[in-house]
C-alpha cells in the first residue's frame, strides 16, 4: 500500500511541475487534464503526507521513550505516543478508503428520470414530490438543475420528469437513488381517510460526453410536434417539441421544455446518449452477475429502495436498515444523512472485497 501510495505522491508532484510549465499553460486540453489528474489524486497525497509525518513522529517518540526520562517527561511522552497512534491507524483507515477503484462517472453531472408508478394519480403526486426534495438537496449542494421534459397529470402530479443536475460530484451522491420509491399516506384523493401505498421510480444516469457515445445521424429518426401541457392540451402552436429514436436500439428521448426546436433536439440527444450509455453499462455488470454485488449503489430500477411514510414521519433506507423520524426534513432536501451513510456501507463493502 505504501508503495503504491508513493508512486501516486511522486505523481502528483510530477504534475505540479507540468502545471507550472510555460507550454502547457498555453495549452487549454492538457492544463484542464494535468489540473483535473491532480485534483483527483489530492486527497490521498494529502493524506500519505500527514502519515509520514505522524510516522516519524511516532518512531521518534519511541526512542525518546527508552531514554531516561523523569517520571513527568516519560508520562508526557507516553501520552504523545497513544495520540499518535490513534492518529495513524485513523489515517491507516482513511488512506484505504482513498485507495479503493472509484467510479469514473462519480464527479459527472447527472440526468434524473422520475415516473410515477403503481398508484396512478397519487404515484404522480409523489414524483412530483421527489423532484422537489432533489432540487432542494441540489440547492444545497451548490449544484444546478435544468428541466429537460415534463408530463403532467390534471392534479399537478408528474407522469414523468427528467432533469439535469449541474454540479461536481453530482453523480457520487445521486447514483444510490435509481430503484423503487414507495410512498404510504393518505392521497388527496381519498375521501375516506385510508393510508394508500404507491410507488414511483427514479433513474439516474451520468451525463455522457459526445465521444463517450457516438450517435450516428443515420442511425436516429426525429419527429417533431407541439408542446403540450396537463391533460394533454397544447401550450404553443409550434412544432418545437423533439421527439429522437435511436433506430438500432430502439432507444427514445423526448424533450418539449426548451425554448426552440434546436434547444429541445439538443437536450433530447443528451438524454439519449445517457439512456444508450445505460443500458451498455448494465450489459455489461451482466457478464459478471454471478459476482456479488454491492447492495448500494446503481441498484436495479425495479429494487424498492426507500420508503416514505408519512402518519408516522418515518423514511426508511432497505438496503442499510437506515432509518430516520424526519421525514418533513428529508423531503425538503435534508438528505445529505442518508446521502453519507450509503456512502459509507458502500466504502465498507468495497474495503471487505480488497481484503478477501
Amino acid at each position: 500500500m505504501l508503495d503504491r501510495l508513493q508512486a501516486l505522491a511522486d505523481r502528483y508532484e510530477k504534475l505540479s511541475e507540468l502545471l507550472c510549465d510555460p507550454d502547457v499553460a498555453s495549452d487549454p486540453k492538457r492544463l484542464r487534464e494535468y489540473s483535473k489528474e491532480q485534483s483527483d489524486l489530492q486527497e490521498a497525497y494529502e493524506a500519505f503526507t500527514e502519515y509520514k509525518q505522524v510516522s516519524e513522529q511516532l518512531e521518534d517518540a519511541k526512542i525518546m521513550q527508552g531514554e531516561k526520562l523523569d517520571d513527568e517527561m516519560r508520562e508526557m511522552v507516553k501520552m504523545e505516543i497513544e495520540e499518535l497512534s490513534e492518529r495513524k491507524a485513523a489515517l491507516d483507515e482513511k488512506i484505504r478508503i482513498v485507495l479503493l477503484p472509484k467510479d469514473p462517472n462519480d464527479d459527472k453531472n447527472v440526468i434524473v428520470e422520475i415516473r410515477g408508478a403503481a398508484g396512478g394519480d397519487e404515484a404522480a403526486l409523489f414524483a412530483s414530490d421527489l423532484y422537489r426534495m432533489y432540487t432542494k438537496y441540489a440547492d444545497t449542494q451548490g449544484w444546478r438543475v435544468e428541466l429537460m421534459d415534463l408530463s403532467e397529470n390534471d392534479l399537478g402530479g408528474f407522469k414523468e420528469v427528467i432533469f439535469m443536475i449541474n454540479g461536481k460530484g453530482a453523480y457520487s451522491k445521486m447514483k444510490y437513488e435509481s430503484g423503487a420509491h414507495r410512498v404510504q399516506r393518505i392521497p388527496v384523493t381519498e375521501s375516506g381517510g385510508r393510508i394508500h401505498t404507491s410507488t414511483s421510480t427514479v433513474s439516474v444516469m451520468p451525463e455522457v460526453e459526445e465521444v463517450e457515445v457516438e450517435i450516428l445521424d443515420k442511425d436516429i429518426r426525429i419527429d417533431t410536434f407541439c408542446s403540450s401541457g396537463a391533460g394533454g392540451q397544447s401550450v404553443n402552436t409550434t412544432k418545437s417539441a423533439v421527439r429522437v429514436l435511436h433506430v438500432p436500439t430502439g432507444i427514445m428521448a423526448t424533450c418539449q421544455d426548451g425554448k426552440s426546436q434546436n434547444e429541445n433536439k439538443a437536450k433530447a440527444l443528451q438524454v439519449l446518449r445517457a439512456r444508450i450509455y445505460d443500458i451498455r453499462r448494465q450489459e455489461e455488470e451482466a457478464k459478471y452477475a454471478g459476482e456479488r454485488k454491492l447492495k448500494v449503489g446503481t441498484g436495479d430500477r425495479s429494487e424498492r429502495i426507500r420508503t416514505y411514510n408519512f402518519p408516522q414521519s418515518r423514511v426508511t433506507d432497505h438496503r442499510i436498515g437506515l432509518t430516520l423520524h424526519k421525514l418533513d426534513s428529508v423531503m425538503n432536501g435534508d438528505m445529505e444523512e442518508i446521502v453519507s451513510s450509503l456512502t459509507i456501507a458502500e466504502q465498507a463493502e468495497l474495503l471487505e472485497r480488497e481484503l478477501n
